[in-house]
């Protein structure tokens, strides 16, 4: 399907950087939003090649992504720096559905760049993601054996550890803090309910209670992009990843040591 898109012109200067600006502009929003490297790759080079140009090359690093376009022996370059906004599938699929209906001729190069340019963030609402946080984490809880106050006191724990999450979210805190936080809180509410001895299985709650700071998408795509020959930025994701699992058992650590509870069994 690609190829039967591609148009057998020359763009002028102004038209190449247009496209050039469109390629890097879908790759940072994709890498901004918790997509692959191979993904981020794949979308800028089919939007440019069915945009006009003969050829894009994307070189992409942890915190820049470079594009550079060729269309009639003329090359047009340019780097945007990636700041991390979050992980958010609903930016990476509309970036994808544009690249896909540019393809099918749906949309024209005035098209794609107002697309690109309305895609906004979809979030659920705070209260629900902290109640299916809480819920989620219960029923590991009970996946673990532990009883009906046990899971209460998970689903508990985690919730207020998802609310703290969501209040330092737009304080722009490091995330580093923010797992931290997050992890003594859910800790402290556990070793509360193992002090008042809440349920015969209360110690599974310390375990189940932190597992949303988990930073499992993070480790994911690094193991991804190391298997697929992105190497840098593979690196750069486990890194971040084992730095934010750092951070949480640090916190558990310390609701560990100012409640004097330690262990999980």
């Amino acid at each position: 399907m690609l190829s039967a898109v591609v148009k057998q012109v020359t763009l002028d200067e102004p038209g190449q950087r247009e496209v050039t600006r469109l390629c890097v502009q879908a790759a940072l929003t994709l890498l901004q939003h918790g997509a692959e490297s191979a993904l981020v790759e794949s979308v800028a080079r089919r939007l440019g090649v069915a945009l006009g140009v003969e050829s894009v090359e994307v070189a992409i690093m942890a915190n820049a992504v470079t594009v550079t376009t060729l269309s009639g022996g003329q090359c047009v370059t340019t780097v945007r720096r990636n700041e991390d906004r979050g992980i958010n599938m609903h930016v990476v699929t509309e970036v994808q559905r544009t690249m896909l209906d540019l393809e099918d001729g749906r949309l024209d190069r005035a098209g794609v760049a107002e697309r690109l340019g309305a895609i906004r963030h979809f979030r659920h609402p705070r209260w629900l993601v902290a109640l299916g946080i809480g819920l989620s984490c219960a029923c590991f809880a009970a996946l673990q054996k532990g009883d009906l106050r046990t899971c209460a006191v998970v689903f508990v724990a985690s919730m207020l550890a998802m609310v703290v999450r969501q209040l330092f979210a737009p304080l722009h805190f490091n995330p580093l803090v923010t797992f931290f936080a997050a992890a003594f809180v859910a800790t402290s509410v556990a070793a509360a309910a193992v002090l008042l001895e809440l349920g015969a299985t209360a110690k599974i709650a310390m375990a189940s209670s932190v597992l949303l700071l988990v930073p499992g998408f993070p480790l994911i795509n690094g193991v991804s992009d190391m298997v697929k020959g992105y190497i840098n930025t593979g690196i750069s994701r486990l890194v971040f990843a084992l730095m934010l699992a750092t951070a949480t058992c640090g916190g558990i650590l310390l609701g560990m040591a100012v409640w004097n509870t330690w262990g999980w069994s």
